[in-house]
Protein backbone atom coordinates (compact mmCIF):
# COMPACT_ATOMS: atom_id res chain seq x y z
CA UNK A 1 0.00 0.00 0.00
CA UNK A 2 1.34 3.21 -0.91
CA UNK A 3 -1.10 5.21 1.43
CA UNK A 4 0.76 7.45 3.65
CA UNK A 5 -0.92 7.48 6.82
CA UNK A 6 0.27 10.51 8.54
CA UNK A 7 1.52 13.91 7.22
CA UNK A 8 3.64 16.51 9.09
CA UNK A 9 1.28 17.97 11.32
CA UNK A 10 0.20 14.98 12.21
CA UNK A 11 3.49 13.75 13.46
CA UNK A 12 4.38 17.39 15.23
CA UNK A 13 1.22 16.70 17.44
CA UNK A 14 2.12 12.84 18.10
CA UNK A 15 5.81 14.22 18.74
CA UNK A 16 3.90 17.62 21.07
CA UNK A 17 2.06 14.58 22.60
CA UNK A 18 4.52 11.61 23.36
CA UNK A 19 2.34 9.18 20.57
CA UNK A 20 4.02 8.74 17.68
CA UNK A 21 4.97 5.04 18.53
CA UNK A 22 1.29 3.97 19.39
CA UNK A 23 0.41 5.80 16.12
CA UNK A 24 2.94 3.91 14.11
CA UNK A 25 1.75 0.79 15.94
CA UNK A 26 -1.57 1.48 15.28
CA UNK A 27 -1.45 1.98 11.77
CA UNK A 28 0.80 -1.41 11.67
CA UNK A 29 -1.28 -3.39 13.36
CA UNK A 30 -5.00 -2.16 11.82
CA UNK A 31 -4.78 0.15 8.76
CA UNK A 32 -5.47 -2.04 5.69
CA UNK A 33 -6.56 -1.54 1.91
CA UNK A 34 -8.79 -4.52 1.54
CA UNK A 35 -12.11 -5.04 3.11
CA UNK A 36 -12.41 -8.22 5.69
CA UNK A 37 -15.36 -10.61 5.99
CA UNK A 38 -16.15 -8.85 9.08
CA UNK A 39 -15.55 -5.39 7.37
CA UNK A 40 -18.31 -6.42 4.56
CA UNK A 41 -20.68 -7.73 7.30
CA UNK A 42 -20.41 -4.51 9.63
CA UNK A 43 -20.84 -2.23 6.69
CA UNK A 44 -23.54 -3.70 5.09
CA UNK A 45 -26.00 -3.92 8.20
CA UNK A 46 -25.21 -0.16 9.07
CA UNK A 47 -28.06 2.15 8.27
CA UNK A 48 -25.84 5.44 7.80
CA UNK A 49 -22.47 6.80 7.83
CA UNK A 50 -20.87 10.24 7.31
CA UNK A 51 -18.89 11.04 4.44
CA UNK A 52 -16.04 13.72 4.17
CA UNK A 53 -15.59 16.04 1.11
CA UNK A 54 -13.44 18.96 -0.03
CA UNK A 55 -13.37 21.25 -3.05
CA UNK A 56 -10.98 21.92 -4.99
CA UNK A 57 -9.57 24.66 -2.71
CA UNK A 58 -9.72 22.20 0.07
CA UNK A 59 -12.87 23.40 1.72
CA UNK A 60 -14.62 20.62 3.60
CA UNK A 61 -17.72 19.25 3.94
CA UNK A 62 -19.36 16.62 6.08
CA UNK A 63 -22.68 15.10 5.35
CA UNK A 64 -24.92 12.10 6.75
CA UNK A 65 -26.19 9.58 4.51
CA UNK A 66 -29.18 6.86 5.52
CA UNK A 67 -30.93 4.16 4.47
CA UNK A 68 -32.13 0.56 5.05
CA UNK A 69 -29.23 -2.50 5.77
CA UNK A 70 -27.44 -2.81 3.07
CA UNK A 71 -27.58 0.50 1.03
CA UNK A 72 -23.60 0.45 1.12
CA UNK A 73 -22.41 -2.64 -0.67
CA UNK A 74 -18.84 -4.28 -0.51
CA UNK A 75 -18.31 -5.01 -4.17
CA UNK A 76 -14.86 -6.39 -3.80
CA UNK A 77 -11.60 -5.98 -1.91
CA UNK A 78 -11.31 -2.36 -1.85
CA UNK A 79 -14.74 -1.08 -3.49
CA UNK A 80 -17.83 0.02 -1.79
CA UNK A 81 -20.76 0.97 -3.70
CA UNK A 82 -23.74 3.16 -2.40
CA UNK A 83 -27.04 4.86 -3.98
CA UNK A 84 -27.64 8.88 -3.79
CA UNK A 85 -31.19 9.01 -2.94
CA UNK A 86 -33.18 12.35 -3.55
CA UNK A 87 -32.16 15.14 -1.22
CA UNK A 88 -32.17 18.96 -1.03
CA UNK A 89 -30.50 19.46 -4.33
CA UNK A 90 -27.28 21.26 -3.06
CA UNK A 91 -24.83 18.71 -3.55
CA UNK A 92 -22.63 19.41 -1.61
CA UNK A 93 -20.91 16.10 -1.07
CA UNK A 94 -21.35 15.44 -4.84
CA UNK A 95 -20.09 18.31 -6.11
CA UNK A 96 -16.98 18.50 -4.43
CA UNK A 97 -16.75 14.79 -5.70
CA UNK A 98 -16.82 16.18 -9.04
CA UNK A 99 -13.72 18.64 -8.53
CA UNK A 100 -12.05 16.50 -6.17
CA UNK A 101 -12.58 12.81 -5.75
CA UNK A 102 -11.03 12.19 -2.07
CA UNK A 103 -13.60 11.09 0.74
CA UNK A 104 -13.50 9.90 3.87
CA UNK A 105 -16.43 7.47 5.03
CA UNK A 106 -17.16 6.95 8.91
CA UNK A 107 -19.48 3.98 9.77
CA UNK A 108 -20.25 4.10 13.23
CA UNK A 109 -22.87 1.44 14.90
CA UNK A 110 -24.45 3.16 17.57
CA UNK A 111 -26.23 0.03 19.21
CA UNK A 112 -22.76 -2.00 19.62
CA UNK A 113 -20.17 0.16 19.79
CA UNK A 114 -18.32 0.37 16.60
CA UNK A 115 -16.81 2.48 14.07
CA UNK A 116 -14.97 1.89 10.85
CA UNK A 117 -13.18 4.96 8.91
CA UNK A 118 -12.64 4.36 5.09
CA UNK A 119 -10.24 6.52 2.89
CA UNK A 120 -10.32 6.33 -0.66
CA UNK A 121 -11.56 8.08 -4.11
CA UNK A 122 -14.86 8.22 -5.36
CA UNK A 123 -16.80 8.65 -8.71
CA UNK A 124 -20.55 8.86 -9.48
CA UNK A 125 -22.92 7.80 -11.96
CA UNK A 126 -26.48 7.62 -13.57
CA UNK A 127 -25.55 5.03 -15.72
CA UNK A 128 -23.82 2.44 -13.28
CA UNK A 129 -24.87 -1.19 -13.86
CA UNK A 130 -26.39 -1.29 -10.05
CA UNK A 131 -28.77 1.55 -10.84
CA UNK A 132 -31.27 -1.14 -11.16
CA UNK A 133 -30.88 -2.57 -7.85
CA UNK A 134 -31.35 0.17 -5.88
CA UNK A 135 -34.90 1.88 -5.66
CA UNK A 136 -35.12 5.30 -5.70
CA UNK A 137 -31.40 6.10 -6.67
CA UNK A 138 -30.52 9.16 -8.03
CA UNK A 139 -27.38 7.86 -9.32
CA UNK A 140 -24.25 5.17 -7.93
CA UNK A 141 -21.44 6.31 -5.72
CA UNK A 142 -18.49 3.80 -5.71
CA UNK A 143 -15.58 4.10 -3.51
CA UNK A 144 -12.06 2.89 -4.16
CA UNK A 145 -10.94 2.01 -0.95
CA UNK A 146 -7.06 3.65 -0.24
CA UNK A 147 -7.29 2.97 3.89
CA UNK A 148 -9.45 1.29 6.11
CA UNK A 149 -9.14 1.52 9.55
CA UNK A 150 -11.32 0.92 12.75
CA UNK A 151 -11.44 3.35 15.55
CA UNK A 152 -11.92 2.88 19.50
CA UNK A 153 -15.40 3.22 19.80
CA UNK A 154 -15.26 4.63 23.43
CA UNK A 155 -16.99 7.58 23.36
CA UNK A 156 -19.52 6.61 21.21
CA UNK A 157 -22.91 6.80 22.84
CA UNK A 158 -24.80 3.84 22.93
CA UNK A 159 -28.36 4.33 21.12
CA UNK A 160 -30.50 2.48 19.44
CA UNK A 161 -32.50 2.48 16.31
CA UNK A 162 -35.84 3.24 17.05
CA UNK A 163 -37.56 3.54 13.90
CA UNK A 164 -36.20 3.48 10.07
CA UNK A 165 -37.00 6.85 8.22
CA UNK A 166 -40.54 6.93 6.28
CA UNK A 167 -38.20 8.58 3.51
CA UNK A 168 -35.75 5.13 2.94
CA UNK A 169 -36.26 4.34 -0.42
CA UNK A 170 -36.89 0.44 -0.82
CA UNK A 171 -38.65 -1.85 -3.40
CA UNK A 172 -42.19 -1.67 -3.93
CA UNK A 173 -42.76 1.58 -2.23
CA UNK A 174 -42.93 5.25 -2.60
CA UNK A 175 -41.53 7.36 0.29
CA UNK A 176 -44.09 10.10 1.30
CA UNK A 177 -43.08 13.97 -0.15
CA UNK A 178 -40.58 15.61 2.83
CA UNK A 179 -42.66 18.56 3.96
CA UNK A 180 -39.59 21.40 3.44
CA UNK A 181 -40.97 20.84 -0.10
CA UNK A 182 -44.06 22.09 0.26
CA UNK A 183 -43.21 25.43 2.03
CA UNK A 184 -43.64 28.12 0.14
CA UNK A 185 -40.20 29.71 0.63
CA UNK A 186 -39.29 26.67 -1.65
CA UNK A 187 -41.83 25.76 -3.87
CA UNK A 188 -41.50 27.62 -6.86
CA UNK A 189 -37.41 27.15 -7.21
CA UNK A 190 -37.96 22.91 -6.97
CA UNK A 191 -37.33 21.40 -9.83
CA UNK A 192 -40.50 20.77 -12.10
CA UNK A 193 -40.80 16.87 -10.75
CA UNK A 194 -40.85 18.16 -7.25
CA UNK A 195 -43.68 20.74 -7.54
CA UNK A 196 -47.08 20.28 -5.72
CA UNK A 197 -50.35 21.62 -6.73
Amino acid sequence: MDYSPFHDGMRRLQDERDTRAIADRLAQVTLRSAFTDDDRAFIQGCTMFFVASADAAGRPDCSYKGGLPGFVRVLDGNTLAFPDYDGNGMYRSWGNVAVNPQVGLLFIDFEKPRRLRVNGSARLSAEDELMAQFPGAVFIVRVTADAIFPNCPRYIHKMALVEASVYAPREDYTPPVPAWKGFDAFRDALPARDRQG
